[in-house]
């Protein structure tokens, strides 16, 4: 049997044209890559039109959830039905919710919409790594592996100067109508050009672990946003939806134990390099997040600079992150997996130290450095993790086990965009509590949203605009302390990584 299938993905290789299938995968990652960096870029504008400060966090956080829960389903089909038809219904959902992104009336049906399109983009960044997973051989990988990063460098270049040019001279809504071309393309040349031999077999799919992962995720950050702020830790709402994550964990892990095809197969985790390469993407996903969320926000409403510039501290970032990558790929080979990783961990220590001392008066040069630094570590990182978890498995696990590393990489997301928007939230409210006045009663949370218009900051009387800008300066001091210390726990886990890893499966 496993002879068997190794002939017929043999065979599919040789009828693929892999130019053009890494072309169609590339021009996948950068929709789901430009996505992130001119979404980001483009936040204050929508929230300056759409309002709801309060829930700036949630924009970000409904389309990850969708993601961090799908991802892993995706994966398993793809091991199921093959890469084509799952990662060609990922691009075409994600193309639908990107088309009601751009005419959402208000924040609460974006973040809707949200979710249709982070449903969509499950199935993208996973499936399209495994597939150069598939068509290449383990030799060839790591070279590839650093193409494929380089579409976050030319994206991180494109979205931030895109998106700025957008908000400033046409519409934020184009921000996401710029996915559907891009998406159209990538499936004709899939659909055209990857050819897959998968063997017929009965389905069965674990719905069972997907329901109990979506209770769970979702109560987990339902609590992180509004805990401390909309709810007291206490409260009723807060002790139930604890309860319940609790108990949607424990069934999770007892149907994952006794699924015949389990969402997240837990043999596949006693992989000393797969345990800890999934750790590490769990703490650097909140490392992430929580610069390309919040940074926009410091840039344009303390430092006062154009969505442009705010962009631009982001590009820096994805930047350092393909060069990192393509270094990374030669770096694999003279040094191994685990020293390569451990210089990514120092350069993530680098970036959140220089967040951390990072001042209005620094200006968005400081802030870019801080960015560079954090792409520098992750393109070390994430390419190293790539190669050695693909070259450790089989094509009958490839994609569930790709997927699980996408996936532990967006729970960090999910769980950091929660958790450091509640942070931001709280600390916010807590600045402007303490230092109330007659001027400031009736100040909250979504009053920051005039900061991030440069008209309506105008209208501010000095003393207001002052507090404002100084309650988000101190709030998102906290949400870089917290960025500095994730950076720490990732360096601690990769100390743990096997000295090396060469053995490569086919």
């Amino acid at each position: 049997m496993e002879a068997a299938t190794y002939k017929k993905n043999r065979d599919a290789k040789r009828k693929t044209k892999r130019p053009l299938v890494l072309a169609s995968v590339m021009l996948a990652m950068f929709m789901g890559a430009i996505e992130a960096t001119i979404v980001s870029t483009a936040m204050p504008a929508i929230v300056s039109d759409l309002g709801g400060f309060s829930l700036y966090s949630w924009v970000f956080s409904a389309y990850l959830l969708m993601n961090s829960i799908s991802v892993l389903i995706y994966g398993k089909l793809s091991d199921i039905f093959g890469r084509k038809p799952v990662i060609t219904f990922g691009i075409i959902l994600f193309l639908i919710g990107s088309v009601l992104c751009g005419f959402s009336p208000d924040m609460k049906m974006l973040i809707v919409f949200r979710l249709i399109q982070g449903l969509g983009a499950g199935a993208v960044m996973p499936i399209a790594t495994t597939i150069v997973g598939d068509i290449y051989s383990p030799e060839e990988r790591a070279k590839i592996q650093g193409y494929l990063s380089s579409v976050w460098g030319i994206s991180a270049i494109m979205g931030p100067a895109i998106g700025g040019f957008l908000v400033q001279y046409v519409d934020w809504r184009y921000v996401f109508w710029i996915n559907v071309p891009l998406g159209i393309l990538s499936i004709i040349g899939l659909a055209f050009f990857l050819k897959e031999n998968i063997s017929s077999k009965k389905p069965s799919i674990d719905y069972g672990g997907a329901g109990m992962l979506t209770l769970l995720l979702s109560s987990l950050m339902i609590i992180l946003v509004e805990g401390g702020v909309h709810w007291p830790w206490a409260s009723g709402k807060v002790i139930a939806l604890s309860t319940l994550a609790v108990v949607a964990l424990l069934a999770f892990i007892w149907q994952e134990l006794r699924a015949v095809n389990p969402v997240m197969p837990f043999d596949i985790w006693k992989n000393r390099s797969i345990l800890i390469a999934n750790i590490v993407s769990l703490t650097t996903g909140v490392m992430l997040i929580g610069l390309s969320s919040f940074l926009p926000a410091f840039v344009q409403g303390v430092m006062e600079k154009s969505a442009t510039v705010a962009g631009f501290t982001l590009t820096a970032m994805s930047i350092g992150w393909p060069i990192a990558s393509t270094i990374s790929g030669r770096l694999l080979i003279k040094i191994g997996y685990r020293a390569t990783s451990l210089i990514g961990g120092v350069s993530l220590i680098v970036g959140g130290v220089l967040f951390v001392l990072m001042t209005p008066a620094a200006g968005p040069i400081w802030a870019a450095f801080g960015s560079f630094f954090v792409g520098i570590g992750m393109g070390l990182t994430s390419t190293a993790f790539i190669v050695s978890i693909q070259s450790t498995v089989s094509w009958e696990k490839r994609g569930i086990a790709t997927a699980s590393n996408m996936f532990m990489r967006n729970l960090g997301n999910t769980v950091g965009a929660a958790l450091l928007g509640g942070i931001l939230n709280k600390n916010i409210l807590d600045y402007l509590t303490a230092h109330n006045s007659d001027k400031t009663d009736q100040l909250n949370v979504d009053s920051t949203n005039q900061l991030l218009n440069a008209s309506e900051r105008s209208k501010l009387g000095t003393g207001v605009k002052e507090l404002l800008q100084n309650s988000l300066t101190h709030a998102l001091h906290i949400v870089y302390w917290a960025v500095l210390i994730f950076a720490v726990l990732s360096l601690i886990f990769i100390l743990f990584l096997p000295k090396d890893r060469r053995r490569e499966a086919n």
